[in-house]
């Protein structure tokens, strides 16, 4: 008699709920097609006027939010959770909230930095 067929079929039909059981985190900031970039470091731009902390580094738009980091492909492609380890150091080194809002110098309106009065979560 063979038994070995059984125990693999039940340990494909485990692994495959497994698999799906899965959680994956992402969120959806709806950025324009071509938002617009500041650099604000050598390597690092930040999306103007954004009220989310957006980089875009390393090929990647990036978002921090209390949770952890989230990378993106593009500007309008949600954005996925990413291990800390993945997250260019020099972003990590970036003090958290201060460019929400950033603003280009040199243009009508804008100022250098945060909007006056920009309440802080």
């Amino acid at each position: 008699m063979r038994t070995a067929p059984l125990p693999f079929a039940l340990l494909l039909v485990l692994g495959s709920a497994t698999a799906r059981a899965g959680v994956s985190l992402h969120i959806d900031i709806g950025l324009p097609a071509a938002p617009p970039l500041v650099e604000v470091q050598p390597g690092i731009q930040v999306v103007a006027g954004c009220p989310e902390e957006v980089f875009f580094s390393a090929g990647w738009y990036w978002c921090r939010r209390p949770d952890g980091w989230y990378r993106a492909g593009s500007p309008r492609s949600r954005f996925d959770w990413v291990d800390v380890r993945m997250v260019p150091r020099a972003l990590m080194r970036e003090r958290p909230g201060y460019y929400r809002n950033w603003r280009r110098e040199g243009h009508p309106g804008y100022g250098h930095g945060p909007r006056q009065g920009w309440n802080q979560r």
